[in-house]
């Protein structure tokens, strides 16, 4: 009897622990301080000639694309800093940085509660919706193609990861672009949801940098990381 009790129990402390350990967003910022409606243009229409021009690209992308760009692009469809690491190094792994990836988790959080009101507001095809010529090869989405999310969230993560190692600012930012762009490569955005993504990301990077919240937050995920990577102090903070 007492086996069957602990069992029941058991059982159903693990129902009601699994909506717990669903992970919470925590963004540093939302769609209430950034309007997108008053930042961008809306999205080029469907049948105007900057789309037409847009998904020629598309198709000459996916013409030429590779195996390995195909790949590229798949494994850069994860919003997540460790896209980083080819160009971080080895020492740059999340179970070393404990500070860093929740940091930067928040910082990936804000990108979506920015972005993904304006994608509904907006409501642009994706271009495999548009025109089945159009062979994705990344994971489908059907939410709003303006701005693009990957993009915006790309720019972000460079622009604060190069700012917390600014000795790989070009090496950096020359990866957000990769990130941004293979989501044109992938199949399922146009080229001005990836520019106006850019703009959106260095939006909200500069919005970042004036709360006090992000800036404590900041200062200790960079010390995290530049003791990690042994690159001692950032030589700008005794400027």
């Amino acid at each position: 009897m007492r086996k069957f009790i602990a069992s029941l129990l058991l059982l159903s402390f693990v129902a009601c622990a699994g909506p717990v350990l669903a992970r919470e967003e925590n963004p540093f910022i939302t769609s209430k301080e950034i309007d997108l409606v008053k930042l961008l243009p809306p999205p080029p229409a469907n049948d105007s000639p900057q789309t037409k021009a847009e998904l020629s690209e598309i198709l000459a992308l996916q013409a030429a694309r590779t195996p390995e760009m195909a790949a590229r692009s798949q494994a850069d469809a994860t919003e997540d800093i460790w896209r980083f690491a080819d160009v971080m190094g080895v020492k740059f792994k999340r179970d070393q940085l404990p500070l860093f990836a929740m940091f930067f988790q928040r910082v990936v959080d804000s990108e979506g509660a920015v972005v993904d009101t304006y994608k509904d507001v907006w409501k642009r095809p994706r271009p495999f919706m548009y025109s089945d010529l159009v062979k994705p090869v990344v994971k489908l989405s059907r939410s709003g193609a303006y701005p693009s999310g990957h993009a915006t969230a790309g720019t972000l993560m460079g622009i604060v990861l190069s700012n917390m190692v600014p000795e790989k600012r070009a090496e950096i930012m020359a990866r957000a672009a990769e990130y941004a762009n293979n989501r044109i490569v992938g199949g399922v955005h146009y080229r001005s949801d990836i520019e106006t993504g850019r703009i959106t990301g260095t939006v909200i990077a500069a919005r970042l940098q004036a709360r006090d919240d992000f800036n404590s937050a900041f200062d200790a995920a960079k010390k995290e990381l530049r003791g990690v990577l042994e690159l001692g102090a950032d030589p700008a903070d005794n400027r």
